[in-house]
């Protein structure tokens, strides 16, 4: 089946080389992406201060509260005030993760016509502009626009995704997948800690995160540096998708090949359909262990980089072994069990029951589902495919949190989970029933060194 019949699609030294590259970038782009997640309350508290005290009653952010205010005052169950913060917070994650799924098939397609380099290079010029406008952002206005910039340009990931497709033959595609959740699971575990720390030092009075945001923006342009220099193309020449002669051949050898196990409308439902029961889940978790066992943000803090530090460790001694459909088949389980878990909840020793199922899911079925999604395309084509699979969990994400919210506080915490935990269960349906492994690709990765 699979074009790894005819050897690796890059040599041993070469593939070497661009994993390294891949990691040590990563690495740098999801910490400094991951600095601002812990400020969000006090970021958004300050701008509210600020525009308090401005003679103008019509702000941009006065308003945006009395929409929320009017959303949050619709339930039977009043939310509490202190949660004020956390849903704006929840609602400008929405507008991120939906600036890009508006932008993630763009930036595939192009990578695709142009090559990987350079689109990832033009994409990290769009982060930098980004991250820069936080550095100055003195009033909410400024820093809404880098939220949506940041999104229509957050092109990286999908961009690594499709680098390590480029350079992986079907042996190979599972564990350098599995690479980027490893990177995911370190950033998440130290990179929201780091940025607490340097958001207690003030260097600018009208910003006090603009040291965080600085060292964010040093990190991007080490990064946009370091790409620069020393990543190389990595999609085949010939590859390109020009309309030429030789990529409609590419393709239709391609077809045969890979038969279209899985294809990618199901992948991409698939994908979906686990982010908006997953994402939400995951916003609802500082209400509840405030509701049940009044957790500070410091141990809210606890228990997120507990999640982080099992997902690393799950990620790099067991995903990485595993056949990308059975990863994917492993975390849809341990996530119905979390769901299960959450909705019962009656001790912190469940609720750390629960944590390390969602550390498994965590650490399994995104990075699954991209593998699968990368089987079923060819080189001139994987830009285009993966960001058009990423881009379906992204609007996902953006609609999980607001509907579990309502779900939440209409319904109740055991309701909620429960419609949680059998959406999970229609998600494994999809997975266990609809999702095949690519004939060829599980031999191939028994015999993989």
């Amino acid at each position: 089946m699979a074009s790894s019949a005819s050897g690796p699609p890059v040599t041993a030294a070469r593939r070497k080389q661009v994993i390294k590259v891949l990691f040590i970038s990563l690495l740098l782009d999801l910490i400094s992406f991951t600095f601002i997640l812990p400020l969000f309350p006090s970021l958004l508290e300050f701008y509210r201060r600020t525009e308090a005290a401005s003679p103008s009653s019509t702000s941009l952010l006065t308003r945006v509260l009395e929409g929320l205010n009017a959303y949050k005052n619709s339930f039977a169950k009043p939310i509490n005030d202190r949660y004020d913060i956390v849903l704006l917070g929840g609602a400008l994650g929405s507008l991120f993760s939906l600036c890009q799924a508006i932008a993630s098939p763009v930036i595939g397609t192009l990578s695709d016509k142009y090559g990987r380099r350079t689109a990832l290079l033009y994409s990290m010029m769009g982060n930098i502009l980004s991250v820069a406008l936080w550095v100055v952002a003195s009033d909410f206005r400024t820093f809404l626009a880098h939220r949506v910039i940041g999104g229509l340009s957050e092109g990286n990931v999908q961009l690594a995704l499709a680098i390590a497709t480029d350079i992986s033959d079907e042996s190979q595609r599972g564990s350098t997948m599995a690479l980027v959740g490893v990177c995911f699971s370190i950033a998440f575990t130290f990179g929201p800690a780091l940025g607490a720390w340097l958001s207690t030092i003030t260097t600018v009075a009208a910003n006090p995160f603009a040291t965080a945001a600085g060292f964010s923006l040093f990190l991007i342009v080490t990064e946009t540096i370091y790409l620069y220099f020393y990543l190389p193309e990595t999609l085949p020449a010939g590859k390109k998708a020009n309309g030429s002669v030789d990529k409609k051949n590419d393709e239709t050898k391609a077809e045969k090949k890979l038969a279209k196990t899985n294809p990618h409308w199901l992948l991409n439902l698939t994908h979906f359909s686990f982010i908006l029961f997953f994402s939400g889940m995951e916003f609802s978790l500082p209400f509840m262990t405030y509701d049940l066992f009044q957790y500070s943000s410091r141990q809210s803090g606890q228990l997120l980089g507990f999640i982080g530090l099992v997902a690393s460790i799950f990620q790099g001694g067991v995903t990485r072994r595993m056949h990308p459909l059975r990863v994917v088949q492993t975390g849809v389980i341990a996530c119905a069990v979390a769901f299960l878990l959450l909705g019962r909840l009656e001790s912190e020793r469940m609720l750390y029951a629960a944590a390390s199922m969602l550390a498994v899911t965590s650490a399994t079925v995104v990075t699954g589902l991209n593998s699968l999604s990368s089987f079923e395309a060819s080189a001139g084509e994987r830009g285009e495919k993966l960001g058009n699979h990423r881009s379906f969990g992204q609007v996902g994400r953006a609609l999980g949190p607001l509907i579990f919210c309502t779900l939440y506080w209409w319904a109740g915490r055991e309701t909620a989970y429960a419609i949680g935990g059998a959406g999970m269960m229609a998600v494994a349906g999809l997975v266990f029933g609809g999702l095949k492994v690519p004939p060829g690709t599980e031999m191939k990765r028994k015999s993989a060194k």
